[in-house]
């Protein structure tokens, strides 16, 4: 792998919100120094930025990169290498919108993780969970009101697998600590996909829950739930749970129990705004298109209170279907409640944070990954520079031009 040198760049600090105009080095995959006048070998690729804005690569905490379509249900009756094809055009999508590690919560597995790392698949750093859990009759149960047969063989593609009972879901997360995941997904309320549960509804025991996290846990790892109201969501923070998934229904305890915890809260407002406009066109059954209501204008309020408290924040979108191409425009939505600078916080340093991967991704430091995004405008200025992918000039993952 040759290595990288980019000139006469505005280097930007996401911690401080400070650009410095420098030029940036990349040498085995890693930022190796910045500053003024850089030399390299003669085999160094070299780039006049011309001034143009770089950020650190972005990370997706929430995605579903498996997700062909928005009937999640169907997934199961796949082929594992069609799923895996379609796997492989949704993320190198993902990297050339400037994201270039992912957070996938629920669906991916090793095998696809492994093919990135090889290079045998375009797309972003993929950190998996394998199958999420979910309890009979919760978010990841597909069954339908009259099927009562299910299949949770590992060679079955889909986002979940059912586990009642202490002793199974201890089971289950060893499985899938077994298969190296990065962390755990539980199912922690009822949800938009699936067909048989309110949204309104809690879902597991709290033994139940716990046991999850003592297993992440003994495994340095942790647990994501998928929680909407605040009584689902406080019962996971008081549980153990590191991040909770969307949390559009938090209330004040809520933010306290974040803190608390030092949990952090993913937000996915731009998957709601995608399934109301197009859910239906990419599969999204009219019993679930309807819940969606729902949850859709609460998640805003969520973000502002969530974050006027100094909750923890990450970047998600949770995008499925041919809606996945809306992924930057998290950044616009977000960016009504917030500056342009803490929402970019979240899809670097904050994320990094929630993956365990501080000083290692979402930064420009020398030393961690060299993964960066050069824009052709200031983001802090304007949002559409991160929510237009239009405005993407480079993006280097691991040092390499992709």
């Amino acid at each position: 792998m040759s290595d990288l040198l980019l000139k006469n760049a505005l280097l930007l600090d996401v911690t401080t919100g400070d650009y410095t105009e420098a030029d940036l080095r990349c040498a085995d995959g890693r930022i190796a120094e910045t500053g003024h006048g850089l030399t390299a070998p003669d085999d160094t690729r070299v780039i006049d930025l011309a001034g143009a804005r770089v950020v650190p690569g972005l990370i997706d905490a929430h995605v579903h990169v498996t997700a062909s379509t928005a009937n999640l249900g169907t997934l199961g009756s796949m082929s594992p290498s069609y799923v895996a094809a379609h796997s492989a055009r949704i993320m190198g999508d993902m990297l050339s919108r400037g994201f270039t590690t992912v957070r996938d919560a629920s669906g991916a597995d090793f095998g696809l993780a492994d093919a990135q790392a090889e290079g045998l698949v375009r797309g972003p750093r993929l950190l998996f969970c394998g199958k999420g859990l979910s309890q009979t009759g919760g978010h990841a149960d597909f069954r339908g009101r009259g099927e009562h047969l299910k299949d949770d063989h590992p060679c079955c593609a889909g986002v979940g697998r059912v586990a009642d009972g202490v002793d199974a879901v201890r089971a289950a997360a060893r499985d899938e600590l077994r298969k190296g995941a990065h962390h755990i997904k539980m199912m922690a309320s009822g949800g938009v996909a699936s067909p048989t549960d309110r949204i309104d509804s809690t879902q597991y025991s709290m033994d139940e829950l716990r046991a999850a996290v003592e297993e992440a846990e003994a495994a340095n790892r942790y647990v994501a739930a998928h929680a909407y109201t605040a009584r689902a969501v406080n019962r996971a923070l008081e549980a153990g749970v590191r991040s909770i998934e969307h949390g559009n229904l938090i209330d004040d305890t809520s933010v306290e129990l974040f803190l608390k915890h030092d949990a952090f809260l993913v937000p996915t407002l731009v998957t709601y705004w995608a399934l109301k406009e197009e859910g239906r066109e990419f599969g999204l059954p009219e019993r679930s298109w309807r819940k969606v209501d729902e949850v859709l204008d609460a998640g805003l309020a969520a973000l502002e209170r969530a974050a006027r408290g100094g909750v923890r924040l990450a970047y998600g979108t949770d995008l499925l279907g041919g809606m996945h191409r809306h992924q930057n425009q998290e950044f616009r939505l977000r960016a009504e409640v917030q500056r342009p600078l803490d929402v970019l916080r979240a899809a670097t340093t904050g994320a990094a944070e929630l993956v365990g991967l501080a000083g290692e991704i979402g930064t420009l430091a020398v030393g961690a990954h060299a993964d960066l995004v050069a824009l052709d405008g200031d983001p802090l200025e304007d949002i559409a520079v991160l929510a237009d992918p239009k405005h993407v000039r480079h993006v280097v993952q691991a040092g390499a031009l992709v």
